[in-house]
């Protein structure tokens, strides 16, 4: 346990222990590199709060630090073999780091609206690119409204930007869900990193809902962070989640993703729509984000 508390301290929180290795103010935001003994981490250093958006174990980068990223491996159990992977929000670049070693024949293209959060990605996190593996420095939106133009489509889609204290209020709405939904090929998903005990919560739900109909959510007990998988028209059946946590399970260990277990904590919302009917749809007129979610 004490070992937990001093990882969880060290991670969240900027514990003393910590040595910061690069500091710079981008266009957008204060940019921290910090690291202890075991972990480097990203950290955004707003008016409200530090946060670490990633990091990954010095002697061991392969293994994966946070909940959520790991989380967000269940959208293998329901899309299989992804050939076109977009991320929103680059963060390390650690999940494109893995989906690459998973999937090298993959295209992934990874849009990050700060060139500095993505010169540390390359020179702190070990950020691979490569011909398969681009970036764009752009805003998300903006990237997916000229996808979107270009008939360009992807069969995993992953939502990850934040600002430092949320995610940011133009990649909440509903207008900008249908313009990530154009760019979904058939039988593909959306992962969508947000949380379970935001305020917003019920807002979110309703938003996705009113978009893609029913969605899963992806979240362990006691913890903050959920995945919504959307665009999934129907859950596996149980000899399908069996035979994708067998195909898996091997490959993600040594990436200290336990996908049998993850699997445990998919709930559909078709028998479990957890917000008021009556919950009001965020859109491009109504995204009080900066208002709700604390």
């Amino acid at each position: 346990m004490l070992k937990y508390l001093l990882l969880a301290a060290s991670v969240f929180s900027g514990a003393a222990l910590s040595n910061v290795i690069h500091e710079e103010r981008s266009l957008y935001r204060n940019i921290i590199v910090d690291e202890t003994r075991d972990l480097r981490c990203l950290k955004f250093n707003t008016k409200s709060s530090k946060t670490s958006q990633s990091c990954m174990y010095k002697n061991d980068p392969d293994k994966l630090v946070f909940n959520y990223t790991k989380l967000t491996f269940a959208s293998l159990l329901v899309t299989k073999n992804p050939k076109n992977v977009l991320v929103i929000g680059l963060g390390g670049g650690t999940l494109s780091n893995v989906i690459n070693e998973l999937y090298p024949a993959a295209k992934i293209h990874n849009v990050e609206i700060d060139p500095a959060v993505l010169k540390v990605a390359r020179d702190y996190f070990n950020f691979i690119e490569t011909d398969n593996v681009t970036s764009s420095v752009q805003d998300g939106r903006i990237f997916i409204k000229r996808a979107a133009i270009k008939k360009q489509k992807y069969d995993w889609i992953i939502l990850d930007a934040f600002n430092g204290d949320y995610i940011p209020e133009h990649l909440l709405t509903k207008e900008f869900f249908e313009e990530v939904q154009s760019v979904l090929a058939k039988g593909g998903v959306i992962a969508a990193n947000t949380f379970s005990s935001s305020k917003l919560y019920e807002h979110e739900s309703a938003t996705y809902h009113s978009v893609f109909g029913d969605f899963i959510n992806v979240s362990r007990p006691n913890r903050s962070n959920r995945i919504i998988l959307a665009g999934v028209k129907t859950m596996p059946t149980a000899a399908q989640l069996n035979e994708r946590i067998n195909a898996l399970a091997p490959r993600l260990k040594k990436y200290d993703v336990d996908i049998k277990a993850i699997s445990t904590y998919m709930q559909s919302t078709k028998n479990n729509q957890d917000w008021p009917a009556n919950t009001k749809i965020l859109t491009d007129q109504y995204s009080p984000a900066n208002l709700l979610n604390f």
